[in-house]
């Protein structure tokens, strides 16, 4: 009998030392936070846009996180094993878990001003003493180049091969290509590539939303970019707050000297904790696996349902369309004669914000067409979306 006493009077001390966090979520009541705060939430049938808080986590990534943060871990030796296996799942030497493909962008940067010299990583963004200039072609500029700016560099615009390799000189750190408009610029990805090769400079792809297709994931390591990036939030479905570096062992060393958790670093700010390292590690595994021929169906079957659904309204038609590198999935693109369903596409859109459920839309949507992205809509919501269009357009 005593030493039951003594058992359970240890057990209950365990429970007392359990962690604060666990034993208060047991109590802790569901709140409808975005209540609380007036915050409204959506349907979303515009797509993996940042501003609308992209993509929803798979369950499994959920799951990864909310394992992560449970316990400490080292942060350094967590990322080490999760980029390894990163790394190996897509073919690349080496990968770096970013916060976002932006951050990317800076810590790629400056991995090819410094090398793994230390004293040049504290010097960041002051880069006397480095090489000073990033290749891009004019075509292929963007917001996002201002992440590669952060280091301090000068952005050098070319059109031809010809100006490119005129541009090349000692002070070239870097060429930048910006995969969604690999059809814009008069040099193509794997001419770039080549061209980096040749002149030894190496070659950085932003790739942050051109997945799918899933082949994406290692086509561009493959074709022989020395870096590239993905954002973990759009189309996989990871946490937006995180993406992947991929690249050769020697630059992720030093894009990883260039970030967190090194303070004197200009991605300090940067930083990434446990559960993105392990979620997003989980977003590849996940995404990989996943039947995208299934997903592919069900996309077609949302556009053809919010298309018959509005089909029999005079002068209304719909087809199906999708984009040719980022978010390259299949949308309905919705036109009217505006002279006999009278109401404009930027009315139908302010309607639908406005509703009960509030609907975004694709901001590809203008004058003429009204854009319904349908791969971020979950299920049941193609139907809802479907019959406020119906309803909407009817009554005009």
């Amino acid at each position: 009998m005593s030493n039951r006493r003594n058992f359970l009077k240890g057990a209950a001390a365990v429970g007392a030392l359990a962690p604060a966090s666990a034993r208060a979520a047991k109590s802790l009541p569901t709140r409808d936070y975005f209540k609380e705060l007036g915050v409204k939430p959506f349907i979303n049938a515009a797509g993996t846009y940042t501003t609308l808080t992209a993509s929803l986590m798979l369950p499994e990534v959920v799951a990864a996180y909310e394992y992560a943060s449970k316990t400490f871990v080292r942060l350094n030796e967590l990322h080490d094993a999760c980029g390894k296996k990163i790394a190996e799942m897509l073919g690349a030497e080496a990968c770096m878990i970013t916060s976002g493909a932006a951050a990317a962008l800076t810590v790629g940067t400056a991995a090819c001003l410094t090398g793994l010299d230390n004293k040049k990583v504290q010097q960041l963004p002051d880069i006397t003493g480095m090489k000073t200039e990033v290749i891009v072609q004019k075509s292929h500029r963007y917001g996002y180049d201002h992440a590669v700016r952060n280091c301090g560099i000068k952005m050098v615009e070319v059109e031809t091969v010809a100006e490119l390799e005129r541009a090349v000189n000692p002070n070239t750190a870097m060429m930048l290509f910006f995969n969604a408009n690999n059809n814009v610029g008069q040099i193509k990805d794997e001419q770039f590539v080549a061209l980096g090769k040749k002149h030894k400079v190496p070659t950085f792809n932003d790739a942050s939303a051109d997945v799918p297709p899933v082949g994406n994931l290692t086509k561009w390591v493959k074709m022989g970019f020395d870096l590239v990036t993905f954002s973990g939030g759009k189309g996989m479905r990871g946490p937006q707050s995180a993406g992947i570096l991929l690249g050769s062992k020697d630059l992720i060393a030093a894009a990883r000297l260039n970030g967190w958790p090194n303070s004197d670093a200009i991605g300090r700010g940067m930083k990434v904790n446990k559960e993105e390292l392990l979620s997003m590690m989980v977003t590849i595994e996940s995404y990989l696996k996943r039947d995208h021929a299934a997903d592919w169906k069900e996309w077609e079957k949302r556009v053809k349902l919010i298309g018959d659904s509005v089909g029999s309204i005079p002068t209304v038609s719909t087809e199906q369309i999708q984009f040719e590198i980022a978010n390259a999935v299949p949308h309905a693109r919705i036109k009217w004669d505006q002279s006999k369903v009278k109401i404009s596409v930027a009315d139908v859109v302010k309607k639908l914000k406005e509703g009960e459920p509030s609907i975004e839309v694709n901001p590809s949507s203008n004058k003429e067409q009204l854009v319904i992205g349908v791969w971020m809509l979950e299920p049941g919501e193609a139907q809802i979306v479907a019959k406020r269009l119906r309803e909407i357009l009817k009554a005009a």
